[in-house]
């Protein structure tokens, strides 16, 4: 964006409407894609992985074009003020959205354990119930008709993932104020890095499942804890994978010279997505490793 275009950004007395766009009506046409392929797929119906697939794909385009857009009007000038705050407040109901929706898995994580578990193991419940269940967590559920299973340590993978990305967030957090700086170049090296690291974490969670699957004999069919491990992880890396493919666009638009010391919210609301992305996973660190 030249100086003059800034310039009019920040003076235009106008809310910039865009033009009418096709990517909302395509981009749910893909979701509803994905979920049914999804579904159908689980249900062993051969269309399924072919449908879900291609729903993801016609998503990526979709997401392609729509930012697309969305960069095109920030660097023509078309953005003021007025958009800046709806883009801020917009990112900020996402997150919270996704803070609700972790929220819920913690949740079933608590009354599981704390809840359910200790009620079915009372005398009234075993009597007439599950006789000789055991309130202990995790457990095999009722009457053992759960393989056995180990959980997985927080020693050492686990702590080394937390090493990782709570390493990742300080680079990311360094580039940001090499960028608010003007210091190009140190913040290409600082948010490469932050996406290295996010990555690498990626590798050692798919690491992770494997060794659950293999040694552990851990499996989301493994009763409560089993489903609740591998959704909070599941999704959260899911997240981390998301969060990492959104900070490397926004490396590329770095070394292309987007963004300016005093325009770059598209940097930081990714890095606000990455920080998210880094309390949920001290939360899993605690509550599902330790506890």
């Amino acid at each position: 964006m030249t100086t003059g275009q800034m310039a009019r950004a920040a003076e235009a007395p106008y809310y910039y409407v865009p033009p009418h766009s096709i990517y909302p009506i395509r981009g749910s046409l893909s979701m509803l894609a994905t979920l049914l392929g999804a579904a159908l797929w689980v249900n062993d119906f051969t269309v399924g992985p072919y449908l879900c697939i291609a729903g993801i794909i016609s998503m990526l385009v979709t997401l392609y074009g729509w930012f697309g857009d969305a960069i095109g009007e920030s660097e023509g000038g078309l953005n003021s003020k007025r958009i800046d705050v709806s883009y801020r407040w917009s990112m900020t109901w996402f997150i919270f959205s996704e803070v609700m929706f972790f929220s819920a898995f913690f949740g079933a994580l608590w009354y599981t354990r704390e809840v359910s578990t200790p009620w079915l193991s009372t005398l009234d419940s075993q009597t007439l119930l599950w006789p000789g269940f055991a309130g202990t967590w995790p457990n095999l559920g009722p009457a053992g008709t759960i393989a056995p299973f180990k959980t997985v340590s927080p020693f050492w993978l686990p702590t080394i993932n937390t090493a990782l990305l709570l390493s990742s967030a300080a680079a990311v957090t360094v580039a940001h104020h090499a960028l608010r700086a003007a210091n190009r170049s140190r913040t290409i090296f600082w948010l490469g890095l932050g996406i290295l690291l996010g990555f690498a974490f990626v590798a050692c969670q798919a690491y992770e499942y494997h060794e659950a699957y293999t040694e552990l004999n851990l499996r989301f069919t493994s009763g409560a804890f089993g489903a609740l491990f591998f959704m909070l992880t599941g999704f959260h890396g899911f997240h981390v994978i998301i969060g990492a493919t959104v900070l490397s666009v926004i490396w590329w638009r770095v070394v292309r010279g987007d963004f300016t010391a005093t325009h770059h919210f598209g940097f930081e609301g990714a890095a606000w997505y990455w920080h998210f992305v880094d309390v949920v996973w001290l939360g899993l660190y605690v509550f599902v490793y330790w506890m």
